[in-house]
């Protein structure tokens, strides 16, 4: 209870918006054919960079300073692999530490940002191919908070996060993206946080500190992700299965790579494509990142 107070104090009228209809009033200044929000794709890796100063998290602080400033932030993050759909719709999400073996500094982070119910509900009703479940106890875990945290240091933003179904496969999560377009339109900044390259039983330990390793097919692979992205061809990347062994190595799971179609779900017309953190770390992961918009 103490935890909450404290946070009520540092967002007061940030987050006095809990019915739809006061989201929508929230809103009510953004029209619907005027600016849309970008849309992110954000290789977080590891959940130091929710700590350190380096060229990962610099380029995060400078994205959001490139773009406006959004009303929220909906992140769907590979950590929050569910069964079912589900949103978090509570005032005061906590900070999850999903991960072992870092230092205490890491664990002591908590990243105080507001929830937004009103935005919740919102979006439940217009992911209609889609049961979504309202959810009071997951937060924001360090697929979410690692990057937002450099992004908005001040946790005076609301932020939700969109848990992934594992039950369904990459094209039904593709579409499901496109039901959230309407988001753009009202401020809300989506992103998605994983990683396009990410085999942890592969990584080079002894070459965590050299720059930009990577081995041959995972910057293969990484080239042809930029390629299909940048063309538009997002029927090779939901069925990403279909590009070789040199994708069987880089996706063993789907969760790290789902929250990229979640992304490209979401591109406009008329949405400019460009890549930021273009970098392989470890040899068998990629921090590449995508911007729409």
């Amino acid at each position: 209870m103490q935890r909450k107070n404290f946070i009520k104090t540092l967002v007061a009228g940030a987050v006095g918006m809990t019915g739809l209809s006061a989201f929508n009033k929230f809103t009510s200044d953004l029209k619907e054919d005027g600016y849309l929000m970008p849309v992110l794709f954000v290789g977080h890796g590891s959940p130091m960079n929710g700590i350190e100063d380096n060229e990962f998290s610099r380029h995060w602080t400078k994205m959001a300073q490139e773009i406006p400033t959004p009303k929220a932030v909906l992140v769907v993050s590979a950590h929050w692999f569910s069964k079912g759909t589900k949103i978090t719709a509570m005032d005061f999400p906590q900070t999850i530490h999903d991960f072992g073996g870092f230092p205490q500094a890491l664990f002591d982070v908590q990243y105080p940002a507001p929830g937004n119910p009103a935005l919740a509900r919102e979006t439940v009703a217009l992911l209609q191919s889609a049961h979504v479940e309202l959810d009071h106890d997951w937060g924001l875990d360090h697929g979410t908070w690692t990057i937002v945290r450099h992004m908005y240091p001040g946790a005076d933003i609301p932020v939700l996060q969109l848990s992934i179904d594992y039950t369904k496969g990459p094209q039904y999560h593709f579409d499901l993206a496109k039901e959230l377009y309407a988001l753009r339109k009202k401020g809300v900044l989506i992103m998605g946080s994983g990683n396009m390259v990410h085999n942890l039983r592969m990584v080079a330990w002894d070459k965590l500190n050299q720059d930009a390793y990577g081995y041959d097919w995972a910057l293969q692979l990484n080239t042809k992700f930029k390629e299909l992205i940048a063309g538009g061809d997002y029927t090779n990347l939901i069925h990403y299965d279909r590009l070789g062994p040199e994708a069987r190595l880089a996706i063993p799971t789907p969760e790290h790579y789902l929250p990229l179609l979640y992304t490209l779900g979401l591109k406009g017309e008329k949405d400019a494509v460009s890549f930021f953190n273009d970098k392989a770390v470890a040899g068998s992961l990629t921090m590449t990142s995508v911007k729409l918009g």
